[in-house]
């Protein structure tokens, strides 16, 4: 193998053992405290343990305790018989659907490598990068924080309305639900101090509870199923008292007889006789079974939908009455609650599907990751959704339609419906129920801060860095407070119903960016993109997203924009102000493979006329031995010409060999990404190294760029030092570059003065004058007009100035000109110039006497700096003699017209295509002439097509 002798330290053989425990291998050190040596991290580590479980206790069952939560147990068969069954099993299949879709995605997703802490924070922002990530992450985050105080308001509820309704703390919340919440406020927030306490001794101590409260949820499901069939033909024990359409609350003591409602309904306020009502319908007085069973035909009596609006009165009717609720209440009438609506039931409804991502949030844990999160999820989802829908069937066939919308059971004394059906006896849903919604709300605060201690510990959202601490025992105790004010703010609702809303958003938006991550991951087909389950398809996962946003926009649209506006606030954010992490996420894959669709695009042909804008390459130099921008200003120039918009690619060319100074070439090209971030020019910097500078400089103008994605404008500094070089290097190199733009048709700007340029955040007033002395497809017009939108040059007014020769009609010119400008929606003012065919002077020629003269020189001893023979009489070519004529009388003209002007943009004169010996220099000194007295000038040199189009 000596042909690989100088890689034999990348041997796959010493690599091999790396590569297959890469999984121990990227499993962070943990120290134990107050081991020998722990200070200076000499401490042994502490010992991992085993990652034993499988589907089953790893993913399944943890998927069971998080899906299945206090709706099921005390809203589910309000909304059942609020919607109608047929409605409320669109509801629930609809949410199922979302997160059948977000199961098979996040099965793809997790199985797509190894998943350490930070479960759907970690995948999300892998995948579609930090920003994407810190948003999704934080709204899921907040997500979790409310989950808990989801739960533990379900669990105040259940206590304070079923279980012990003496211990309430503000007065009668029977007769007035705003009184319930009230105490749930209360009673929440204690619950909140007790599991903030558990919390803060630990997860092991929380950990022992799961157990307890997962074998509570499925004895209760499993009871509820067992009384329903048990129950088959009904419960004789509990009836409500009806009268006509309407069920009576059992307070007070009622007797469900004519003479026993006789006193609610007769004598009111002082007046005698009874209501009408109780007149028309005391014959439809009767007691009725709360829970006629399956064998009643009750399924079909619940099966349309009675959506009703607040205060309304529970009934068989429309229940909208126009008169006040508090004459009303005095009936012993039920009323409702909340305005219910298909998309409220949503809403209220879709946190019970939420818990999908348990298990993958434990893939540290997991034997087999890849074959557990995927079977043990989709088990569950599956598993969760047929006890949904089974429920809605037979809690529909079993209930009395009046008290199946008697929300908390008033009219048999605030019992729970669904406790009623169960077997062996109520308080096995009622204890299980309490025990499960707290052992879910203890592991939802348990979970939130170690996912906002992931976030900050990934350093993404700098004002979060201080969350990342965790005390002796490994607990994030920053993280855990502010997860507990977050869930005391929930609480504070004090309404579960307005609780789940919100919850809802949250969750739906982390569900819709794995689907997004899923769809963007499978429609790229990057090589890294290698799931082991195979059993998904970016159509399911789209359909995901489309499924989110509906739910989404069904639940609450105020709600929706809401947690959409947030989750774009913390994205820019993340994106302006937070650390930079390359995690090659899938949307940088998105635009590669948008760039490189675009690319082919742009190959098709040149671009139309209207869509023409400078991109630039600049050529810049940079000192060799600090490797700093030696004119930062060329940089400053280039950003107030583009403004930000387009291509510009800042390259610079060093003498040397590449092979063995390649890092010199790196950090040079930092150098000028620094630079360029100094000058807020965005774009790409590139650096050769070659034997040859002029050969490096006409190499990159034509190379640099990527198919259509080229440069059509090359920018270069004016030589200024030319007449004092002790070579002509500096001119030739100059003049070698021209020529190369011209061969490339690429436009050429050169400007001079750079030293007197201005800061971007300086701000002038004055004129911008443009001299057009030749056509060059209008590029000088186009410059100034773009210049002009930058801050520092707006407050200029554009003028241009033409030339007339002896043969044109400068009236007509100047017409045509302002109408041509007002065509291309550019103001400016116009000037003609005349120019007449005048002697040429003695100045002139003795201009063009001491150009050639200097000429000589170079071409005898290549020193410019050497003594000129005044003494040595040279006849000047006539040539010259002209073209320095027209230089003089034109600079003559630019300082009497543009003297004050802060910036001249002239036409740059075409290098002659006959050349003589000297012909370079001399090109380089008619230049010097034309531009002689003005601070600022630009000289630009067109590509020979057109730039700017009166057309739209």
């Amino acid at each position: 193998m000596f042909l690989f002798s100088e890689d034999e330290d990348k041997r796959v053989s010493s690599l091999l053992s790396r590569l297959a425990n890469y999984d121990d291998a990227i499993q962070p050190v943990e120290v134990e405290p107050g081991a020998p040596g722990a200070e200076n991290g000499g401490a042994r580590p502490k010992p991992k343990a085993k990652a034993n479980l499988g589907a089953l206790t790893g993913v399944y069952l943890p998927c069971i305790q998080n899906i299945f939560g206090v709706i099921i147990f005390i809203r589910m068969s309000w909304m059942t018989g609020t919607a109608g069954i047929p409605a409320f099993f669109a509801i629930v299949f609809l949410c199922c659907a979302v997160t059948f879709c977000t199961s098979i995605s996040l099965s793809a997703v997790a199985t797509n490598g190894i998943v350490p802490a930070g479960g759907s924070y970690f995948m999300i922002s892998r995948t579609l990068g930090p920003e994407f990530g810190g948003a999704v992450g934080i709204l899921f985050f907040m997500g979790t924080c409310v989950a808990g105080a989801m739960y533990i308001t379900g669990a105040v509820e259940i206590l304070l309305n079923y279980i012990s309704p003496e211990i309430a703390l503000f007065g009668d919340f029977e007769a007035d639900k705003d009184i319930l919440y009230h105490n749930i406020r209360v009673y929440g927030t204690i619950f909140l101090i007790i599991i903030g306490i558990l919390v803060f001794i630990g997860v092991k101590f929380v950990s022992k509870f799961a157990p307890i409260a997962l074998i509570c949820v499925l004895i209760s499901i499993f009871s509820i199923y067992l009384g329903i069939f048990i129950n088959y033909n009904g419960v004789n024990k509990y009836k409500i008292c009806t009268i006509g359409d309407r069920v009576l609350s059992n307070k007070n003591n009622i007797t469900c007889t004519p003479e026993g409602l006789a006193q609610f309904f007769c004598n009111i306020n002082g007046t005698a006789g009874c209501v009408d009502f109780y007149n028309e319908n005391k014959g439809e007085i009767r007691e009725e079974l709360a829970i006629p069973g399956l064998a009643s035909g009750a399924f079909w009596k619940n099966f349309m939908p009675k959506f009703r609006d607040k205060d309304d009165l529970v009934s068989l009717d429309n229940g909208k009455y126009h008169v006040d609720k508090s004459y009303l209440s005095q009936f012993n009438y039920i009323f409702v609650d909340i305005t219910s609506s298909f998309a409220v039931l949503v809403s209220i409804y879709f946190p019970s599907c939420t818990g999908i991502l348990a298990g993958s949030n434990r893939s540290g844990d997991l034997a087999d990751a890849q074959k557990a999160i995927p079977l043990g999820t989709l088990a569950a989802q599956l598993t969760t959704s047929f006890v949904y829908l089974s429920v809605i069937l037979l809690f529909g066939a079993s209930f009395n339609p009046l008290f199946i919308r008697d929300k908390f059971g008033e009219s048999l004394g605030k019992e729970l419906a669904v406790t009623l059906i169960s077997w062996p006896h109520p308080m096995v849903i009622l204890v299980g129920a309490l025990l499960s919604t707290f052992g879910a709300s203890l592991q939802s605060l348990v979970g939130a801060p170690r996912l906002l201690q992931a976030i900050a510990k990934d350093g993404i959202i700098p004002f979060l860095e201080p969350l990342q601490h965790v005390n002796k025992r490994g607990e994030p105790v920053r993280a855990i407070a502010v997860s507990l004010v977050i869930a005391e703010i929930a609480i504070l609702i004090g309404n579960l119903d307005f609780i789940a809303p919100v919850l809802t958003m949250f969750f739906l938006m982390c569900y819709m960016f794995l689907n997004l991550a899923c769809t963007v991951q499978s429609l790229l087909r990057t090589p890294n993109w290698r799931p082991r389950f195979k059993y998904y398809h970016w159509s399911i996962s789209l359909c995901g997203i489309f499924l989110c946003l509906l739910v989404m926009f069904l639940s609450s649209w105020i709600y929706t924009l809401c947690a959409m506006g947030l989750a774009a606030f913390i994205y820019k954010y993340i994106e302006y102000r937070g650390a930079e992490k390359e995690w090659g996420d899938g949307i940088r894959g998105l635009a590669l493979s948008a760039a490189r669709f675009s690319l082919l695009r742009l190959e098709e042909g040149p671009p139309h006329t209207k869509n023409w804008r400078p991109q630039l390459l600049c050529l810049v130099k940079l000192n060799p031995d600090t490797l700093e921008l030696k004119a930062h200003k060329l940089l400053t120039f280039a950003s107030q010409l583009k403004a930000g918009k387009g291509l510009t690619i800042v390259a610079s060319v060093l003498e040397g060999n590449f092979e063995s100074e390649s890092g010199i070439a790196q950090s040079a090209k930092q150098s000028l990404r620094h630079s360029m971030e100094k000058e807020k020019v965005k774009g790409f910097a590139e650096v050769v190294i070659t034997g040859n500078v002029t050969q490096g400089l006409n190499h990159i103008v034509q190379t640099a760029g990527l198919g259509g994605l080229k440069h059509n404008t090359v920018m270069m500094a004016w030589p200024h030092k030319w007449r004092h070089s002790t070579s002509r290097d500096k001119h030739n190199r100059f003049l070698s570059v021209v020529r190369s733009c011209t061969a490339a048709n690429a436009a050429l700007i050169v400007p001079k003065g750079l030293n007197l340029w201005p800061e971007n955040n300086d701000r002038l007033g004055g004129t911008i004058d443009i001299w057009w002395i030749v056509h060059d497809g209008g590029l000088l017009i186009l410059l100034g007009y773009v210049l002009s939108q930058h801050r520092t040059w707006r407050s200029c007014k554009l003028r241009v100035f033409t030339v007339a020769q002896l043969e044109d009609n400068s009236v007509q010119m100047k017409k045509d000109l302002e109408k041509f400008l007002y065509h291309l929606r550019i103001e400016a003012t116009v000037e003609v110039i005349e120019m007449s065919d005048t002697d040429v002077s003695a100045y002139t020629y003795e201009r063009t006497v001491l150009m050639e003269q200097r000429t000589q020189v170079l071409q005898s001893f290549g020193n410019e700096l050497s003594v000129i023979n005044a003494g040595d009489s040279i006849k000047p070519d006539e040539l010259n003699v002209r073209r320095m004529h027209t230089a003089v009388k034109l600079n003559e003209h630019i300082i009497n017209k543009s003297h004050a002007a802060k910036l001249v943009i002239i036409n740059m004169p075409g290098i002659p295509r006959k050349m003589t010996p000297g012909s370079e220099t001399n090109y380089m000194e008619f230049i010097e002439v034309l531009t002689e007295g003005l601070e600022r000038v630009i000289l630009a040199r067109g590509a020979g097509r057109e730039v700017i189009t009166i057309f739209s």
